[in-house]
């Protein structure tokens, strides 16, 4: 080059576009930003959901009595309970979970306080039927009459070679007879009567008793065993008997003695036949008439068993007594030589 000329660079005229390419990297400059954000919040959050996924969630607090607790995620409306397990039913096999109390018929749980009734206070005592299974105490007996023994009378009033005969479970068909055989030895007796058959006998009542002779309770249905009856029993046994005796035989009637059904004395029947104003009157001799063992038993049982002031036990009533009388058709003139005399029970 011959000359030296000023070089000249010639620089391309700004595009009209420049401003809007320089805004568009800017924003994309702000969106790799926002995308590498939200890169590091999402691996924080997954790392977060795998600490929480192996640490055991807390169990929920408890709801208020009578609050519906709504199912985690849910609507907040509750699902329908599940039905009540029917009396008597097992739960399924496998199952945890206890059986609750079943209610009985009336909706009460049992052992639960029925609604409105009184609560004892802390401390007190428990009132109630006592489930010991010991039985209630048997009544105390009444006193017995003024004058009154409950000992066994088992002799005669005056003693000495005297002899008591009884007649037992009348008025009977016998009766009668063997007031015929009394009467022609002059003999004395004392008929123990059942409180029925009294009343449905007024008249042979009193005609005993027009005769001399003298009575005795022997209870209203002759129950046996009779110490086996329960004290109430043997109350209603006896003392109705006596009123019974004491009715059809009128205004003025005694019954100064009780003798029990079989012989079935106690102590507390004892008191109760005092407490009436009765002796309880027993026997030294069984001639076992009732049991028909043959005219000569019954009187071979007299004449071998007798002592002086015994009291002999037969009967006018309660079956067949031929044999009685027969028997005592040989007793009386018997009695009488050997030097017996008829006497009533001790009193």
């Amino acid at each position: 080059m011959s000359s030296l000329e000023p070089v000249t660079r010639s620089f391309p005229a700004p595009s009209p576009h420049a401003p809007a390419a320089r805004n568009r990297r800017g924003a994309l400059r702000s969106a790799c930003a926002a995308l590498l954000v939200v890169a590091v919040v999402s691996g924080c959050g997954t790392a977060q959901g795998a600490l929480q996924a192996s640490t055991p969630p807390s169990a929920p607090p408890a709801a208020p009595s009578g609050a519906t607790v709504a199912p985690p995620g849910g609507s907040g409306t509750s699902e329908p309970p599940s039905a009540p397990t029917a009396p008597g039913t097992r739960p399924p096999a496998g199952s945890d979970a206890a059986a609750p109390p079943t209610a009985t018929a009336t909706g009460r749980t049992p052992g639960a306080p029925r609604p409105g009734s009184p609560q004892p206070a802390p401390g007190a005592p428990t009132t109630g039927t006592p489930t010991t299974g010991t039985p209630p105490a048997q009544p105390a007996p009444p006193p017995a009459a003024p004058g009154v023994s409950a000992a066994l009378v088992a002799g005669t009033a005056h003693g000495g070679r005297t002899v008591a005969l009884t007649f037992d479970d009348g008025p009977g068909p016998a009766t009668g007879q063997v007031l015929d055989v009394l009467a022609q030895y002059g003999a004395r007796a004392t008929f123990c009567q059942i409180g029925p058959q009294a009343a449905a006998n007024p008249a042979m009542v009193r005609r005993i008793l027009a005769a001399g002779h003298r009575l005795c309770d022997h209870s209203v249905h002759h129950p046996q065993p009779f110490a086996a009856l329960s004290h109430d029993r043997q109350v209603e046994e006896i003392v109705p008997a006596r009123d019974m005796i004491v009715r059809a035989g009128g205004a003025g009637t005694e019954v100064p003695w009780f003798r029990a059904p079989g012989g079935g004395f106690t102590a507390a029947n004892q008191q109760v036949a005092a407490a009436a104003g009765m002796r309880p009157l027993t026997w030294t001799v069984d001639t076992r008439d009732w049991s028909r063992p043959g005219v000569p038993a019954i009187v071979a049982s007299v004449q071998h068993g007798l002592r002086p002031g015994g009291v002999v036990l037969m009967h006018d009533g309660g079956g067949d007594r031929s044999q009685t009388v027969a028997a005592l058709r040989q007793l009386l003139p018997w009695l009488t030589a050997q030097g017996y005399g008829f006497d009533f029970p001790a009193v």
